[in-house]
């Protein structure tokens, strides 16, 4: 299956989109993708074979998403995003075990955002949470932003008191991909309630890296995110 699988990809790949690929996911020496490989694939066709391949096993699954290639680790998640979404308990128990157990293959944040809050995210949310919060102090990127994202589950039922809480425990994280995925949560919730952002912001932001802080107000009033900006420098705006 596993074989098939890649000859369907392969299909629908090109060497350009590789290299594209290779180039926007920082697969370079010494960057966040870092030995990445890719076969040339869009979204939209991986999306595409997610229908296709909707039935496979956990077994089938689990394989897939240990693959050196990045397009078939996106194909397991997406798989397994719809097979959690029409799953039974134990079905959704089991595909939310083997997500925590592969963490470390869900190594890019494009893998991490489109299952993240789909599934760790979802199952928890009846249940008790803590493990967001350990995984947001992991030494794993993957699992900080993992932490982060799944709150977008929350973020997306107006409850924000899982995401302002591990955007406190990442306040200080100094990679780029952490800061960016914080700066987005805190964005969302501003985009249904600002005045709770704002409280979150009057009263860390002059504590937040730049760039998490320029992410946590882009669709801010001009006026008001000069004033954001310039608290990094301790001249907050006014509660």
């Amino acid at each position: 299956m596993k074989a098939q699988i890649h000859r369907d990809i392969r299909k629908v790949s090109t060497q350009a989109r590789a290299k594209t690929n290779r180039r926007f996911f920082k697969t370079a020496p010494g960057e966040y993708g870092e030995g990445d490989r890719f076969l040339g694939t869009t979204v939209p066709a991986i999306r595409a074979l997610s229908v296709k391949y909707q039935d496979l096993s956990l077994e089938d699954l689990a394989a897939l998403l240990r693959s050196p290639w990045h397009e078939e680790r996106l194909l397991a998640l997406l798989v397994l995003v719809r097979q959690y979404a029409r799953g039974d308990q134990s079905t959704r128990n089991a595909i939310y075990k083997l997500y925590l157990a592969n963490t470390r293959h869900i190594n890019n944040w494009d893998l991490v955002d489109a299952s993240a809050d789909r599934i760790v995210g979802a199952h928890l949310y009846d249940g008790d949470r803590a493990v967001l919060r350990k995984l947001a102090l992991s030494r794993s990127v993957w699992e900080r932003r993992i932490a982060m994202l799944a709150s977008f589950c929350y973020i997306k039922k107006g409850e924000f008191e899982d995401a302002l809480t591990i955007a406190e425990l990442l306040l200080r994280d100094d990679h780029d991909l952490i800061q960016k995925a914080v700066g987005w949560m805190l964005r969302e919730i501003g985009k249904r309630d600002r005045a709770v952002e704002e409280r979150f912001l009057r009263r860390y932001a002059a504590r937040m890296p730049r760039t998490m802080l320029r992410y946590a107000i882009e669709r801010f009033p001009e006026p008001l995110r000069r004033r954001y900006l310039n608290a990094r420098g301790g001249s907050l705006p006014n509660a």
